[in-house]
Parts: structure tokens; C-alpha cells; sequence
């Protein structure tokens, strides 16, 4: 069982990378695509993955499930800049722990990540509207950014919408312009 999950979370990890990849390309944002989630291959990581394999969902969820928490997540979450999680800092006003908005380029990457991770999960029952109902799903739970949430949900609607190549085309138009700006 221990070598089907090997194998089972590699092929997960690398397909999900490779869709990333194809994304971040689309979006024109190709070193995000080539050091996407590169931490998912250290120890901290890799092995919780293999662990807690089920094929069908994060193993994060089956860590949380399992010890309360989930360890490989911690580590994840710390060193992608593509994760909102991240993007959260002592507030020098209120002495609190908020959310920071995301840099454009770390939200078209989320982006990215979130179609990726939908197509690996659902398969061939996927469609263009799946992203955003998995946002909405979780959407009052979540502490991101306004600014981030707006953003990152507009570009999930105008998946649902409009498809892949009108939303890549808009995120390639709006990074352009933001560039000469």
C-alpha cells in the first residue's frame, strides 16, 4: 500500500505541477509555473503526502483528520507566496495578525493553482465552473485580503463565464498594463 501511495501522490504532485506549468504559461507568468510548489518535494512535505493518500483530496485534509493538523501544510504555506495563507502580517495599528493583499502576480498564480488543482481532482467530470464553487464554498470562512478575495473571484467568474482563453487573455492584458503603468 505504502509504494501505491509513493507512486500515487509523485503522479498527483507532478500532474499538478505540470497543469501549473501550462497555466502560469497562459497567464505569461512562466517562472511561476517553473518554481511552482517545489516545496512539495521536501521530506516535511512529501512524506505526509505518501502517508495520507487518497487519490481524491489534499492529504493535508486526511493529516488534519488524523493528528489534528496538518504539518505539511504548515510547511507549505510558509514558503509559497501563491497562497494567501502567507500573505499575513502584524497590523502596526491594531497589534493583530492580518491579512496583507497579495502581489497580482502571486494572485494570477493562485489562479492557476486552483484551476490545476480542480482538473486533478475531478478529472474528466471537471468543468470551468468548478474553481469558483469550491471558492464560494469556503468564501466566509476564509481570512484573505478583500482586495485578494475580489480579485482572485473575479478571475474565477470569468473562468465560469467567458473560459480559459478569455480569462488568460485578460490576465495577460492586465499584467501588461499594470507593467506600463
Amino acid at each position: 500500500m505504502l509504494i501505491g501511495n509513493f507512486f500515487g501522490h509523485l503522479k498527483t504532485v507532478l500532474g499538478h505541477r505540470h497543469k501549473v506549468f501550462i497555466h502560469c504559461c497562459k497567464a505569461g507568468i512562466i517562472w511561476r509555473g517553473l518554481t511552482h510548489d517545489l516545496s512539495k518535494f521536501s521530506p516535511t512535505e512529501f512524506i505526509p503526502g505518501v502517508k495520507y493518500y487518497q487519490g481524491s483530496r489534499s492529504p493535508n485534509e486526511m493529516e488534519r483528520e488524523t493528528i489534528g493538523f496538518s504539518k505539511a501544510w504548515m510547511h507549505h504555506k510558509g514558503r509559497n507566496r501563491h497562497h494567501f495563507e502567507y500573505w499575513s502580517d502584524y497590523n502596526t495599528d491594531t497589534k493583530l495578525l492580518e491579512p496583507v493583499r497579495m502581489p497580482d502576480v502571486f494572485i494570477y498564480e493562485m489562479f492557476c493553482d486552483r484551476v490545476a488543482a480542480s482538473k486533478i481532482y475531478n478529472k474528466k467530470k471537471y468543468n470551468d465552473s468548478m474553481p469558483l464553487e469550491y471558492f464560494m464554498r469556503g468564501k466566509n470562512r476564509r481570512n484573505v485580503d478583500q482586495e485578494t478575495s475580489d480579485m482572485l473571484e473575479k478571475l474565477l467568474v470569468m473562468l465560469a463565464e467567458k473560459g480559459e482563453d478569455e480569462t488568460f487573455k485578460y490576465i495577460r492584458s492586465a499584467k501588461k498594463n499594470k507593467k506600463n503603468a
